[in-house]
């Protein structure tokens, strides 16, 4: 099992979502497991405040390193810190691929205990986050793409999203993950001839013919390979 730790201003924003479909499953069939912590929980600030105005000036707010740092701190007590990855999500980071969500679900050691690897995402808002926080954790800073978004819940959703779909039965079969398989971006399905607005649209012939090696050919070439 993956333990997914994601600490967030805003756990309310992405909870749903790693609780339906195939992330959902995931998680109740003990493959994976998320949990959330709110930076306003672990300040030592009385009104639970954790935004600061930025040194040197600038738009925006910062937040502050102390309810951030005592989250992660929960997030990683009593974990095996020989198994941990902390990511830090920033636009000058490592950009995330399918490869880095492949390396993130593995498992090197054949660990065979319920909990075998801890994963702590760590989302930014507003202006960002105290950059000692990045230093302190030695978290990897990572990127998803050359896009600016208003805070790290969706980064972190998409990166659970895409190194869950690499954890050992989390899929049904091993051919749905794209890479390994010889798919085509234009699936169809029933029914053959789809009449929409007076138009008909018919599913390409070479599908209905049942000539495996012709289909294949198509896949592949439909893949640009």
């Amino acid at each position: 099992m993956i333990h997914f730790h994601v600490i967030t201003l805003f756990p309310e924003s992405i909870e749903p979502y790693p609780k339906a479909s195939i992330i959902g499953r995931a998680q109740a069939a003990k493959k994976i497991k998320v949990s959330f912590y709110d930076p306003k929980k672990f300040t030592r600030n009385r009104y639970g405040r954790v935004d600061r105005r930025p040194y040197g000036g600038g738009p925006g707010m910062v937040l502050e390193p102390d309810g951030v740092l005592r989250a992660a701190a929960k997030a990683m007590s009593r974990r095996n810190l020989d198994n941990r990855e902390v990511i830090f999500f920033s636009t000058d980071g490592t950009q995330f691929d399918e490869a880095m969500a492949k390396r993130l679900a593995s498992n090197p050691r054949g660990d065979t205990s319920r909990i075998w690897k801890h994963i702590i995402l760590i989302c930014g808002h507003y202006e960002g986050i105290d950059a000692r926080v990045q230093k302190i954790l030695k978290a990897k800073k990572v990127s998803m793409g050359p896009f600016v978004l208003t805070g790290g819940e969706l980064p972190a959703a998409t990166l659970i999203d895409a190194v869950t779909r690499f954890v050992p039965g989390v899929l049904g079969k091993a051919e749905s993950l794209e890479a390994s398989r010889v798919s085509s971006p234009e699936v169809y399905t029933r029914p053959e001839v789809l009449v929409w607005k007076g138009k008909k649209y018919r599913v390409p012939k070479v599908l209905l013919t049942g000539h495996h090696a012709k289909i294949e050919e198509w896949k592949k070439k439909n893949r640009g390979s």
